[in-house]
């Protein structure tokens, strides 16, 4: 999977620009953040990071992308979420959106963000959601599962995390012809594909994003494909005799 993702992200992100983290709908839930996070780390971010250059380390398996958040000044490193190169306890305030779906170990990947996460904590984590909404997209993309939203809980406090929110996210399109008809230009037609998607599709989708609206604990999900979770680490407690 990851020799997968990154022939499909380097690709990417050797076509395309960095948009920093104001322009998304996250910016101001990660703004809240920022005064109680001093030390942050964002997974996987590719050149679209949801978390602002300064004060923050960027970890991503794409050359491309490293290159490319290093020359806005960002401090950016190879690595994979599964084997993070940064040592235990260093952060407050961890990003990981659309990693964990792309892993073949995310038991893994979800043990990592917990090593190096402090006491307390937060942990924004996105992922999508309902197996039996598989699409193309997800092929596409280098998807190794969809969540079963009650499953994700559960995995989630396995490893020390409790969901204390919940909202929609994601951007992919609603419609099944302009989806199939994505996925086919971005197999076929790549570069043409993913300069529309660059110039014009992204900038277009980010104005017309909705407001992120958080909901206490998990939300109901039946109609949603992808959600965004705000997670604290829980303390662990050691069985005494």
């Amino acid at each position: 999977m990851l020799e997968i993702n990154r022939e499909f992200y380097d690709a990417l992100w050797a076509r395309s620009r960095v948009v920093p983290a104001v322009r998304f709908n996250t910016w101001p839930l990660v703004a809240s953040l920022l005064p109680s996070s001093p030390s942050r780390l964002e997974v996987a971010p590719g050149l679209r990071p949801r978390l602002p250059f300064e004060g923050t380390v960027f970890v991503d398996a794409s050359e491309p992308a490293v290159a490319k958040l290093r020359a806005r000044g960002a401090d950016a490193r190879i690595g994979v979420v599964s084997s993070l190169p940064l040592p235990d306890a260093a952060f407050d305030l961890v990003a990981a959106f659309d990693i964990i779906e792309h892993v073949d170990d995310d038991d893994g990947a979800l043990a990592e963000l917990e090593r190096v996460s402090r006491a307390e904590t937060t942990l924004l984590l996105s992922a999508p959601l309902h197996p039996a909404r598989w699409t193309s997209f997800d092929d596409l993309v280098g998807h190794r599962r969809r969540y079963d939203p009650v499953d994700l809980q559960s995995k989630l406090a396995r490893f020390g995390w409790r969901v204390d929110a919940s909202a929609v996210y994601g951007m992919q399109p609603r419609s099944s012809r302009l989806l199939d008809w994505s996925v086919w230009q971005l197999r076929h037609r790549r570069d043409r594909a993913i300069w529309w998607y660059d110039r014009a599709i992204l900038p277009i989708a980010a104005l017309f994003q909705r407001r992120l609206v958080l909901t206490p604990g998990l939300m109901d999900t039946q109609t949603v494909d992808e959600v965004l979770l705000l997670c604290k680490r829980r303390p662990r407690f050691v069985a005494t005799r």
